[in-house]
């Protein structure tokens, strides 16, 4: 139960003066549908009107405040041209500008003989000053009740600054003082003031800053901004604490037999682990064995062998009498794990099978009854996994690869198969060590960052896309020598908003130069018409596939040389870092061609720049961070990721880490929050919405 202190922040926003059903809809599109939603939304700026110049020395076009008499109404002449009311001081003459401005409302709003205080830009117009629909027109009781130094914050059409800041004054009185769930230590090392007096200060409730704090009163890192993503991770930091409090009392299928038929697996690949691949195994081994259920990531950058890490471990389930299961996103994906294990499990004679959303019918049965009664030991499968009516005979480990794109819940599903099943979930994609810390926290990590030995680096160019009659011969070249060419576009199909291009046109032009060599894949392809395109392209009937950005994982052909990404300023870094890996995986020296459309903008410069200088996807993934914030930092929304109202990873990461060892040392003192620091963590629980981990600890 939310405890009643709370209550009027979680009261919808049609409590709020003025707010109708058409507002109430509006706010919620827009912010959220309780008061405490306006809470969290923040200023972006502020508007300073303490600038009162006489209309003598008014600058042209800055915002400036000027007290005023009414002087005359002069209604437009003509449809189209605007309404004036020509206002006097002492200093001269001010014309206020309303287009399609109604009579009534005009004169009652500004009558002859009245004095007002108008703010707004102040423009010269053939001599004249004017202001073009001011800001506001107040009174002057009306006006002394103003603050001079406003907030701005982020709206959509139908919603205005001035209502916005009335219902924010409303929201913040409504806000109650609560009790404190951070150390007095750490306030007063950090000096930042209480979560009620944070909250005021960034939504500038107090009144005008100081002038010299008013360029940093909305700066995300400045005291009140730095206190309320505190709490904020705080919050977040202390769930994950308890999910990994929760999940070590939970027991799992100990593995404690070591994999005999490892080494010889190995040997027969020709393989030898790399240093960073033999830790990760360590690691995964040292959870297999001990009472409690694994729940590890395993993280490491294209081409370090991930997966031949998580084979080991499927190995090591398998010589412990237990199946294993692993996850795929889609179904190509599936059928490169499936070429890929074959491959691992000839020499011991080891198969898996698949199971997808095209399995139906008889085929669909005969794999259930496989995986009920163990024949089928290991099993490769996209979403089709989750389904109530897969069971297992004895599931002792789940494999989740490019875990990202799945959410907690679809993973949760798959391990419901069995309670006690293992968790190793892999990304191909490196994750900055913030973002693993705040959307990972619950979860031990492993990182594989140095590769196999004799892979080169891709070498890297970018180019305009004037270039690409030079780039097609160069192509040319490639083709002849058999190799296997990508060319990646952002879109299928041109769309007329956006100028972009497109897979099939792409094709199409192509095709005038390369003929049949050339094929198409995306994601509107039918699954079969997909598995065609790709076969064709590793056994070469195909020898430049254009694409889009499916094939940034999971496909793995070994003759592919070169790949050009079109529009790659259209690209996020870390997605750009993930496509040059398909090229160059195995001895051939690798290219990566990244044609840009001029301008650039300074973020899209940037972002090529690193793309070009930097192959260690650990370092592209922390400049990607620093970039483009948290929300895009990985290429694509991350299911995975934490969706913060206050936190900006890429100013407040930083915090992190104090977050994170504040909720531990909490929790290390007071497990189950019941002493009075704790159950003021439980009200930063609610405020941040975290019922899941509220309902275990009550």
């Amino acid at each position: 139960m939310r405890p009643s202190l709370l209550d009027p922040l979680f009261a919808s926003t049609s409590s709020l003066p003025g707010v109708g059903d058409k507002v109430e809809t509006l706010l919620q599109k827009r912010i959220g549908d309780k008061v405490l939603d306006l809470c969290w939304h923040l200023p972006v700026g502020t508007m300073d009107r303490r600038y009162r110049p006489s209309l003598a020395d008014a600058e042209d076009g800055r915002l400036a405040s000027f007290r005023m008499e009414v002087r005359s109404h002069h209604p437009a002449p003509r449809r189209g041209l605007p309404w004036r009311v020509r206002c006097q001081n002492a200093t001269g003459f001010l014309d206020l500008i309303y287009f399609h401005g109604r009579s009534d409302w005009l004169k009652k709003l500004l009558p002859i003989g009245a004095v007002r205080y108008v703010s707004g830009r102040v423009e010269q117009r053939r001599g004249a000053w004017q202001m073009v629909h001011p800001d506001y027109v107040l009174t002057e009781a009306a006006y002394r009740t103003r603050p001079l130094v406003e907030p701005v914050y982020p709206l959509t059409q139908g919603l205005s600054q001035l209502r916005m800041q009335g219902w924010l004054e409303v929201a913040l009185a409504r806000a109650p003082d609560l009790p404190e769930w951070l150390p007095p230590p750490l306030l007063a090392a950090r000096q930042w003031p209480s979560w009620r007096d944070a909250l005021k200060a960034a939504h500038l409730a107090d009144g005008a800053p100081p002038p010299a704090d008013v360029a940093r009163a909305c700066d995300p890192a400045n005291a009140a901004r730095q206190r309320l993503a505190f709490d904020e991770l705080f919050a977040n930091q202390l769930v994950r604490q308890l999910a990994r409090a929760r999940r070590r009392r939970q027991k799992g299928h100990a593995l404690t037999a070591p994999s005999a038929r490892r080494a010889e697996a190995l040997e027969a690949l020709g393989i030898r682990l790399t240093k960073g691949q033999d830790a990760a195994v360590a690691e995964i081994d040292a959870d297999l064995a001990a009472p409690s259920r694994m729940h590890r990531l395993l993280q490491g950058d294209v081409g370090c062998g991930k997966t031949l890490v998580a084979f080991l471990a499927i190995l090591r389930a398998l010589d412990n009498d237990m199946q294993a299961a692993l996850l795929a996103p889609t179904d190509i994906l599936v059928r490169q794990h499936l070429q890929s294990f074959a491959q691992f499990g000839a020499a011991l004679g080891l198969e898996a099978v698949s199971l997808t959303g095209r399995d139906k019918g008889r085929a669909r049965a005969r794999r259930l009854a496989e995986l009920a009664d163990g024949t089928a030991r290991v099993v490769i499968g996209t979403h089709a996994l989750f389904q109530e009516d897969v069971a297992f005979q004895r599931l002792g480990l789940v494999v989740v690869d490019e875990q990202h794109r799945f959410g907690v819940a679809q993973r949760r599903a798959l391990a419901a198969h069995d309670a006690q099943s293992n968790l190793l979930a892999m990304t191909a994609t490196p994750i900055p060590r913030s973002l693993t810390m705040a959307a990972f926290g619950d979860m031990d990590v492993s990182r594989v960052r140095d590769k196999p030995p004799g892979r080169a680096e891709v070498s890297t160019h970018i180019m305009p896309q004037t270039r690409v009659p030079t780039l097609l011969q160069r192509l040319a070249q490639f083709l002849a020598a058999d190799a296997r060419v990508y060319w990646v576009c952002p879109l299928v199909r041109e769309q007329e908003t956006q100028d972009l291009a497109a897979a099939e046109a792409r094709a199409k032009l192509l095709r005038k130069h390369f003929g049949s060599k050339v094929g198409l894949l995306h994601g509107q392809m039918r699954a079969d018409a997909k598995a065609r395109q790709q076969a064709a392209f590793r056994e070469g009937d195909c020898q430049l596939l254009v694409t889009t950005s499916l094939v940034e994982v999971g496909m793995d052909v070994g003759s592919a040389r070169v790949m050009v990404i079109d529009q790659a300023e259209r690209f996020g870094l870390a997605q750009l870092h993930q496509l040059r890996g398909r090229v160059g995986r195995r001895d051939a020296q690798g290219y990566a061609l990244a044609l840009y459309r001029a301008p650039l903008s300074p973020l899209a410069k940037a972002r090529l720049k690193w793309f070009r200088r930097s192959h260690d996807g650990f370092r592209i993934a922390e400049a990607d961070l620093r970039l483009r914030g948290a929300g895009d930092a990985l290429g694509t929304r991350q299911a995975g990721l934490p969706q913060f109202r206050l936190t900006d990873m890429s100013v407040h990461e930083a915090l992190l880490a104090d977050a994170d060892a504040t909720a531990a040392d909490l929790l290390q003192r007071d497990p189950n929050l019941t002493s009075a620091q704790g159950k003021a963590a439980r009200l930063s629980l609610h405020l941040f919405e975290h019922r899941t981990a509220l309902a275990e600890l009550d």
